[in-house]
């Protein structure tokens, strides 16, 4: 299921129209998207929990060339699964 999707069965099941579930859609997007640029977490409740993640530096290789690198510490967005959604796809 994509985000059109998503909104035209919440509108379905909701009977509000598509373009104001679209646009509260959109809201809580950049509001979970603000909140972990700024280093955030958004817990919803039953549901899951978005946070940032560290990857420390490390060491690597080229592929092509063999040479060693240092890749630099990055931050990533994860999502950790709450008890309701981990039951409910079990």
């Amino acid at each position: 299921m994509n985000k059109k999707e998503l909104i035209g069965r919440v509108a379905e099941k909701t009977g509000i129209m598509k373009k104001d579930v679209e646009a509260v859609t959109e809201t809580i997007l950049e509001e979970i998207r603000e909140t972990l640029a700024a280093n955030g977490k958004v817990q919803l409740m039953g549901f899951g929990a978005f946070e940032v993640r560290s990857r420390a530096a490390r060491n690597g290789k080229n592929p092509r060339t063999g040479e060693a690198i240092r890749m630099p510490e990055v931050k990533l967005p994860a999502f950790k699964a709450g008890k309701l959604l981990k039951d409910a796809v079990r």
